[in-house]
């Protein structure tokens, strides 16, 4: 079983900062059993860094409409069923089960402040700065405070897909981002500049091996990569290969939208 030291000796190991901004992206399932559960690894985050922060996204807000936008990776009409089942966005709402208990856990810390974007909020402690800067119109702005202040991504058990701030890279690179709605309360509002797929992420692991950090913690692998070398090199990559990093799956709509538009630019 792992436990609290564990954690904290092993986090040390990757050698950041106590004063460099985390974001972090975690599985509790991939460290088999945590004496304390969720609740201990954010305790150990916090013991390791001034400013921990994560993504505590809430898809069940989103609606699709019957007509919008073309080329918007969406099928529009297809929520008929799913759209009466979208609750509003309010600031205590549990993170999506996609994203993780972690996450949840840190929600709910005393200490946790959360953003109010109604789909890609985030939750921090000590990140106000972070937090403050996201808008419905940049809802990706906390990674850019972050890369702009040498902060890093931490992977705990996930891979690249996990990663958020690559997303970042391919809104600096000119990738075609997305429109979402969303309910809140007693409206619908637009949420523009959505980012797409991320399941094509892990093809990016033999161009940041190099700049990753990798310690063991249990049965995890855990992973660190600094932003202000992460996004340049996604930058560069993306822009000599538009096409990278996207999905293999013929049915992304996401990034069959993304094609399209690179070809239509060409």
């Amino acid at each position: 079983m792992v436990s609290y030291r564990d954690l904290v000796n092993g986090l040390a190991r990757l050698d950041i900062s106590w004063e460099n901004p985390v974001i972090v992206h975690a599985s509790l399932s991939s460290f088999g059993s945590v004496h304390g559960g969720a609740r201990t690894v954010i305790g150990s985050l916090l013991a390791t860094w001034n400013t921990v922060l994560m993504p505590s996204f809430t898809y069940r807000t989103m609606v699709i409409p019957e007509q919008g936008p073309p080329n918007n990776g969406l099928k529009y009409g297809s929520g008929r069923d799913v759209n009466k089942q979208s609750t509003p966005f309010f600031s205590d709402m549990p993170v999506d089960r996609l994203i993780g208990v972690i996450p949840d856990n840190l929600r709910i810390h005393p200490n946790a402040s959360r953003s109010n974007h109604p789909i890609l909020s985030f939750v921090g402690v000590n990140a106000n700065k972070y937090l403050a800067a996201q808008t419905i119109q940049e809802p990706l702005a906390p990674i850019r405070i972050l890369h702009e202040n040498q902060g890093w991504v931490i992977l705990l058990g996930v891979d690249l897909t996990a990663n958020t701030s690559i997303h970042q890279a391919e809104r600096l690179a000119g990738r075609k981002q997305f429109i979402r709605w969303a309910m809140v309360r007693g409206k619908v509002v637009e949420c523009p500049a959505i980012p797409g797929c991320s399941d094509g992420f892990e093809k990016a692991s033999s161009l940041v091996e190099p700049i990753t950090r990798i310690v063991t913690i249990g049965s995890a692998k855990i992973q660190a990569l600094p932003l202000a070398e992460m996004i340049p090199l996604l930058v560069v990559r993306l822009r000599r290969d538009p096409f990278s990093l996207l999905c293999d799956r013929l049915d992304c709509e996401r990034c069959n939208a993304v094609r399209a538009s690179i070809r239509h630019q060409r």
